[in-house]
């Protein structure tokens, strides 16, 4: 998780991190419903030696991104502190006008115009290695284009929330962060209500997957109907992810009227039928087991919980060093630096706690998945196994990844332990017992 100047803020209220649940992955398949293996067995997830050493490599590069890029988004801050460009920004916001909606939007431009620049190195490297490594065919004019629309989103919105922030620090200096709080949150409400149908499609084109593949989506209704619920066609989406990555995905997203599945169409090129199959049951189960409630519940209460340290921490820096960085009170406009700052540490440190809750919950789908797709493919184990395989040779997936770096880092369990479980996961064999559906239907 990068944490990138006044994006912290929208990240922390933003962010879509799949959901998940409170059982273990060891408490989703118990001993009974795994088949036994004999003997050596080819791993469930490999690749051949000229993709594994790239999948090394690449993985090294995007770990090394990851933390490069948390660790200079946090002493950048503190440099801009230090150094006394953020006295500098705000003393220019201020003298630019006596209106505090001037002021304050001033200083998100210059402070969100700062950190995009000292970023830019990172952004650039990653993407020049996502297109050396096969990973990405956006072209470098598309690629900024993209930028330049973050960038005023991240300003606008940023903006009105950096105004509701000091509007509440002012109106309640001890208790803002609860305050600020249940705005913020209906604030996630609302982007994770929008962002289907008006923010993704200002990145990426969409269409109704009915009219691009019928067929496919006739398939699908079977694994629609397996499991007992109602997926309209019209909330199932192609999205044309081929113009910008070679990579496989799909996702559910919004909520109410906006929720939808959503299909990449480098998953409809390269995968089978069966193998879409079981990638769109993994969907529907985050659909059908509610997963995005239960995310907004979880970031809500961590999120309340950061707010609250972020308020003690920016006190006990501005006591210690606030007249070193010339911001005299938490009502300053340079005060939102230190915010950042902290809650950028907050972050880091949440982070393995956040993804771990997202592991849980990307197995408790991957189990649904291929009880769903039972009765409708020949071989579930072998198609969810076929799933995991396509996904991490398109990806570049490291099959050994760091134990480390996958609990700290990793918002999906690794594609090897993944296909590892899909290989040998059967609950309807004698003594079994399906987690979601009833032993014996189809």
């Amino acid at each position: 998780m990068r944490i990138r100047g006044l994006a912290c803020l929208l990240l922390l209220l933003v962010c879509a991190v799949p959901c998940v649940s409170a059982q273990s992955s060891s408490e989703a398949s118990p001993p009974q419903q795994v088949q036994p293996s004999s003997g050596q067995e080819k791993p469930a997830y490999s690749l051949p030696p000229e993709k594994l050493g790239r999948a090394i490599a690449y993985s090294r590069i995007r770990v090394l991104l990851d933390l490069a890029g948390s660790g200079w988004g946090m002493l950048q801050l503190l440099l801009l502190l230090s150094l006394g460009v953020v006295a500098k920004m705000r003393n220019a916001a201020v003298d630019l006008s006596k209106n505090r909606w001037v002021q304050g939007f001033t200083f998100t431009l210059l402070l969100l115009a700062i950190t995009t620049v000292l970023d830019l190195p990172l952004d650039l490297y990653g993407q020049h290695a996502a297109r050396v490594y096969g990973q990405s065919v956006q072209g470098w004019g598309s690629w900024a284009w993209d930028a330049a629309k973050s960038f005023l989103l991240t300003f606008v919105f940023g903006g009105l929330l950096v105004m509701l922030l000091f509007w509440v620090i002012r109106k309640s200096p001890d208790r803002w962060w609860f305050w600020f709080w249940v705005p913020a949150m209906l604030f996630v409400l609302v982007a994770v209500f929008v962002a289907p149908v008006i923010l993704d499609p200002l990145f990426n084109k969409f269409e109704p997957l009915e009219k691009t593949n019928p067929a496919l989506v006739e398939r699908l209704e079977q694994v629609v109907a397996r499991g007992g619920i109602t997926i309209p066609p019209d909330r199932m989406f192609l999205m044309k992810a081929s113009e910008k990555v070679t990579t496989l995905n799909a996702y559910v997203t919004g909520y109410g009227a906006s929720k939808r599945v959503v299909v990449w169409d480098n998953s409809i090129n390269k995968a089978t039928p069966d193998e879409i199959s079981f990638i769109f049951g993994h969907e529907m189960g985050h659909y059908v087991l509610n997963h995005i409630p239960a995310t907004l519940l979880f970031l809500g209460v961590l999120l309340l919980v950061e707010f609250y340290l972020g308020s003690r921490g920016i006190r006990w820096l501005l006591h210690r060093l606030g007249p070193r960085w010339k911001i005299p009170s938490q009502d300053d406009w340079g005060a939102l630096v230190v915010l950042l700052l902290v809650l950028s540490v907050l972050s880091f440190f949440s982070e393995p706690i956040v993804n771990g809750y997202s592991r849980l919950h990307e197995h408790e789908a991957d189990v649904y998945g291929q009880e769903a797709i039972h009765g409708i493919v020949e071989d579930p184990q072998k198609v969810a196994q076929q799933s995991f395989q396509l996904l991490g040779e398109m990806s570049l997936t490291d099959p050994n990844p760091n134990p480390l770096v996958e609990f700290w880092t990793f918002s999906h369990p690794s594609v090897a332990s993944r296909a590892a479980f899909a290989a040998k996961y059967n609950p309807w064999i004698e003594g079994g017992h399906p987690k979601y559906f009833v032993r014996g239907t189809h």
